[in-house]
């Protein structure tokens, strides 16, 4: 069975760039368009990955891995940052609030597949 991955991002033509990148590696993708968005359907569906962004509407990425880290089914999923924050503060803050990996805006959709296969197979 397919591998489940929740992309969050308030970037349409981003979450459409991650999304067939790792749709064509065998994934499956339920997209969201900003941290509310996304915890709404983290909470409909535990999936096995999360990418999100940081800088967004409603709810940025860290308030939104705190929220997840909040909840029992998501204590042990890896949660990625996708951003173009790449400050050693912005990491640290990352890192402290339950993030597994980060990577910096813009992407290499090569790279980035191959790091999901690392963190989830």
């Amino acid at each position: 069975m397919a591998k489940t991955i929740l992309a969050v991002d308030d970037s349409g033509s981003l979450r459409q760039m991650v999304a067939f990148s790792l749709k064509a590696a065998g994934y499956e993708v339920i997209e969201a368009v900003d941290g509310q968005d996304g915890l709404d359907k983290a909470k409909k569906q535990t999936v096995d990955l999360v990418l999100t962004d940081q800088n967004m509407p409603r709810m940025d990425g860290l308030s939104l891995i705190k929220a997840l880290r909040g909840m029992t089914s998501y204590q042990r999923v890896p949660i990625l940052m996708l951003t173009t924050e790449s400050s050693d503060d912005m990491k640290a803050q990352g890192k402290a609030a339950g993030a597994n990996g980060w990577l910096v805006k813009p992407f290499d959709p090569a790279r980035l597949t191959e790091v999901v296969k690392k963190v989830i197979g």
